[in-house]
């Protein structure tokens, strides 16, 4: 057979296989797998519109509705959160995942009994998922209680090598102002899944509040590279340039008065 026969196939074979592909369907499982992309990429807004169309399709997804609230949370939107798991907890009253995201809301709106009574709950539904102990944790910190330790021992153990739950343990202590445990999840993580943007850019967030700032600006170099998207990273790098300008000419002015 000539070569033009075998173009000729192959054109053929192309055109079937063009044929056998099926149409994109955007149902509850596209949208659904898109909300955890968008939370895994820390983009929480689009997670949030994204979680919301799951609903559209399925409004029973009690999986859906706990991730509006979370994604409510890392947004800092607390009373938002918390009216929107009232909202949820209306059609799912012993969901532990829901229960635990409503402790978080309390806890960080400022409501500490009304948390633990949640986080309780979630707990006592049998609620076992490492989520489930992360906002456990979250609530002890909170009451500035030291049984938050165990709640992120527990986290972990539910979810071994799992550099998502680390992520979120971690971002969890950083908000609580607890930068050097933080540090210490995302080096952890960043073992695990070194390709991962979201984790250099954690990283680098708590390196910039230690005033490490020569490894802040490495991690935000690698979570820029790993995403030139990020604009994030791309800010921050700005950022400390400027910093480390200004340090230098302070520098140079203080010898200058010491001559």
């Amino acid at each position: 057979m000539s070569r033009f026969g075998n173009l000729e196939l192959g054109g053929q074979f192309e055109g079937e296989r063009r044929q056998e592909q099926k149409p994109l369907v955007k149902d509850e499982a596209w949208y659904w797998s898109q909300a955890s992309m968008a939370f895994e990429n820390g983009d929480f807004e689009q997670a949030l519109r994204l979680y919301s169309k799951v609903l559209e399709f399925n409004p029973q997804n009690a999986a859906a509705w706990t991730g509006q609230v979370r994604m409510l949370i890392e947004l800092g939107e607390f009373r938002e959160a918390r009216l929107w798991a009232d909202k949820a907890l209306e059609r799912f009253r012993s969901y532990p995942d829901l229960l635990a995201a409503k402790a978080v809301a309390l806890a960080r709106g400022g409501d500490l009994e009304g948390a633990l009574a949640f986080s309780d709950s979630s707990i006592e539904e049998t609620g076992d998922s490492s989520y489930v102990w992360l906002a456990r944790g979250d609530v002890m910190l909170a009451r500035r209680e030291q049984r938050a330790d165990y709640c992120f021992e527990k986290a972990a153990l539910l979810a071994p090598k799992d550099w998502f739950v680390a992520w979120l343990a971690a971002r969890i202590r950083f908000y609580y102002e607890q930068f050097v445990l933080a540090l210490n999840l995302l080096q952890q993580a960043i073992e695990w899944k070194a390709g991962q943007f979201v984790l250099w850019l954690e990283q680098g967030r708590c390196q910039r509040e230690l005033g490490l700032l020569s490894l802040a600006e490495t991690s935000f170099s690698q979570a820029r590279q790993l995403n030139p998207d990020c604009l994030e990273a791309a800010s921050a790098l700005v950022a400390l340039s400027k910093r480390s300008l200004f340090q230098r000419g302070s520098d140079w002015f203080r010898q200058l008065f010491k001559r």
